[in-house]
């Protein structure tokens, strides 16, 4: 597939000496406006070394630069330089790689020989997988598939959150008032339930505070009992999580969480007090980072007992020596900010370069109308409970539209699964959505089942033809401004991968989805497809194939089914 992009930047590199090919190759962009052609080159960095306007630059640059065979034109218009791809030519470079490279249209080896960790979801043990743990969990799914996409080698871990002291009021709460078969039969809505008794209790009672603190000592010192309770709770967990996970399509790698570093926490002390970092504080370790402009770091607790913080730079430190990565990615809230800042300038001060490679890439809140997610409180929405609700709802509406679909019950399940990830995916990350549960399931509008819908209009329209003959399509018919805005968006479709994997952020995916389903949905509105001439008919169809694979691709990228019939 012809790369315009890095054409039109070699065309330029051979008139423009100031600029190196890597930096046109930055400048070249495509216009908001599509009547100014295909791609542009601002001409406004070159005043200065050429001492003329940007006007007259671009002006002399169209009349010198050399026509191509894939060139329609090249036209000045107000200091930019704007390009016109020959429609036919476009069409065919586009549609014919696609079909080419079918589930691989869209790849590069932009991460070939990199390794790269993701960290995400990261619930905490015998606490509910609630709705606010979505965004973590699917941000990091699916920067983990994009980074893949992208040929680095992802390590995916879920850093588990079952160490601390709520473990010792977990385990008074469960001798005090738990039963062990009423647990196993409904895990976490039990353990939930104790816990927030103990709160409760705990207000009019102090002393339970005092021995939850005595029991985790215990953890600590792995004492039989409390590592036995520890390990039920655990196990109870996790069963319950990976049943979550598995609806959502979500794997990992690794479930080391923070107590597999409690054995490694002591050697990152023993390292910050050699290198005379931490300083007393009321009988507590800090690390002074106020010439920084951050708060001071609290390291050891005035019982000697470590913190997250201690607990995230022991991680910190295994991964570079067990993965010797490149990027070491956190996907955590944004309430979290200070915390990462806070540790990663420790990574810094302790003389590690690697600190640079360590990204944390926060995310707004997503609220509910049912009210707080505090687990203290109880008050939770549970993310199973949504899902599987999105799923009834889908099912009823599958029953009133399409009652006679074959596998009824699976589609409902891509569908209505699938459309609670899109509208998480849809929100840029650095935004607070509210979840919408009936917009979400909306078959119009900006919706993950909108998306689906269109995969398969394009999979009913392809299953009437038997073959698609390349050689006898025309694909000058597709100059039309519907068909070459879809050939222009599937060209974008790498582009907008390694934009989304540079910027953390699948909402860019999740985007182009909508903007490839709308523009084919426009040329299907516009245009016959099944039609008697056989040169029209199979350029239709073959770009009809191509928007299907993209639009599979681009879903499997935000962790969505691409159902064929619905």
């Amino acid at each position: 597939m012809i790369n315009y992009k890095k054409e039109i930047a070699v065309l330029l590199s051979e008139k423009i000496e100031t600029l190196s090919y890597e930096e046109i190759l930055s400048l070249v962009e495509h216009p908001k406006n599509t009547e100014m052609g295909d791609y542009a080159f601002p001409c406004f960095k070159l005043a200065k070394a050429f001492k003329k306007s940007p006007n007259v630059i671009a002006e002399e640059l169209a009349n010198t630069l050399p026509q191509t065979e894939w060139l329609e034109s090249i036209v000045a218009i107000s200091g930019f330089l704007n390009f016109t791809v020959d429609a036919s030519h476009f069409a065919k470079n586009v549609i014919v790689a696609v079909l080419d490279q079918t589930s691989n249209y869209g790849k590069s080896e932009v991460g070939a020989g990199k390794k790269t960790i993701i960290e995400y979801s990261s619930v905490n043990i015998a606490k509910p997988f609630h709705m606010g743990h979505i965004r973590s969990t699917m941000i990091g799914e699916s920067l983990h598939r994009i980074y893949k996409f992208l040929g680095y080698d992802t390590v995916a871990i879920n850093h588990l959150g079952d160490y601390g002291t709520q473990f010792g009021k977990l385990i008074v709460a469960y001798k005090l008032w738990g039963d062990k078969a009423t647990i196993e039969s409904d895990p976490i809505p039990e353990l939930l339930k104790i816990y927030v008794k103990f709160h409760q209790e705990a207000e009019t009672n102090p002393s339970l505070e005092d021995e939850a603190r005595a029991w985790f000592t215990k953890l600590e010192n792995e004492d039989e009992e409390a590592v036995a309770l520890w390990t039920l709770f655990k196990d109870m967990s996790l069963k319950v999580f990976n049943r979550v996970y598995e609806k959502l399509g979500v794997t990992f790698d690794s479930y080391a969480g923070e107590s597999f570093y409690s054995d490694k926490m002591p050697g990152i002390v023993n390292e910050l007090r050699e290198k005379k970092l931490v300083e007393k504080s009321e009988g507590a370790e800090i690390v002074n980072l106020e010439p920084y402009g951050l708060i001071p770091a609290l390291i050891t607790k005035k019982d000697g007992s470590s913190l997250y913080l201690t607990r995230d730079l022991a991680a910190a430190k295994y991964r570079k020596e067990t993965y010797n990565f490149d990027k070491n990615i956190y996907v955590v809230g944004s309430a979290q900010k200070l915390h990462f800042q806070q540790w990663i300038k420790i990574v810094e001060l302790m003389g590690y370069d690697w600190y640079k490679d360590c990204i944390h890439v926060d995310f707004g809140m997503v609220a509910l109308e049912e009210g707080s997610l505090s687990t203290r409180k109880g008050n939770v929405v549970f993310l199973e409970d949504v899902l599987d609700k999105a799923v009834v709802q889908t099912q009823a509406i599958i029953e009133e539209k399409n009652p006679n679909l074959e596998n009824k019950a699976l589609v409902a399940k891509q569908i209505g699964i699938g459309a609670v990830i899109f509208q998480e995916l849809y929100t840029s990350r650095n935004k607070d959505y509210t979840f919408d549960l009936e917009k979400t399931l909306s078959f119009e509008g900006e919706t993950g089942p909108y998306v689906q819908y269109t995969h398969a209009r394009a999979c009913s329209v392809l299953r009437k033809v038997e073959t698609i003959d390349l050689s006898v399509a025309d694909f000058s018919v597709l100059a039309d401004e519907a068909s070459k805005d879809v050939v222009r968006t599937l060209s974008k479709f790498n582009e907008v991968v390694v934009l989304a994997h540079k910027n953390y952020e699948p909402h860019t995916i999740a985007r182009y989805a909508i903007d490839l389903a709308q523009g084919f949905n426009r040329f299907y509105h516009d245009h016959a497809i099944l039609v008697d001439d056989a040169k029209v008919m199979h350029a239709r169809i073959a770009l009809v194939k191509a928007v299907k694979i993209t639009l599979q691709n681009a879903l499997s990228l935000i962790c969505l089914e691409a159902p064929e019939k619905m």
